[in-house]
């Protein structure tokens, strides 16, 4: 069995997520940034008539932030009933990925992720990493942004 993934970068290093938990995507105009939210919070979008939270992959893997370009992207994901966007640097691919494909990650990196990454995966001659979107977006929730 096999499931369809986003393929995301972020820093020139491949993500997947499940397509299931894709709402949509879009271009990044800019968010407005909202006073005593956490740093990995770049602000609040309104896209298709609502108003999205948006974490910053970037800030949220721990890296610096980056000018957004042409190619970024806000994806839009739902998960546990919250509906947030993920800034990244670009998304424009949607693989299949088979069940047996995904591996639990090394145990280093795991540790080192701080639980983002759930798997890795080798799609054609890339590796890929599926990160958890219910931990990078878990934590916001629990602060009440």
């Amino acid at each position: 069995m096999s499931e369809l993934h986003v393929v995301l970068k972020v820093a020139d290093t491949e993500y997947v997520i499940s397509a299931v938990d894709v709402l949509h995507m879009e271009s990044f105009a800019g968010a407005t940034r909202v006073p005593g939210t956490r740093s990995y919070v770049g602000g609040l979008v309104q896209i298709r008539g609502r108003v999205v939270p948006v974490v910053d992959l970037r800030v949220r893997f721990g890296l610096p932030s980056a000018e957004p370009t042409l190619d970024s992207r806000v994806i839009v994901v739902q998960h546990g009933g919250r509906t947030v966007g993920l800034l990244v640097d670009s998304a424009r691919e949607v693989v299949n990925i088979a069940e047996g494909e995904l591996r639990p990650p090394p145990e280093v990196m795991a540790e080192e992720s701080a639980g983002f990454v759930r798997a890795v995966a080798k799609i054609g001659g890339r590796l890929v990493m599926l990160v958890d979107v219910g931990r990078i977006i878990g934590e916001e929730q629990d602060h009440g942004s």
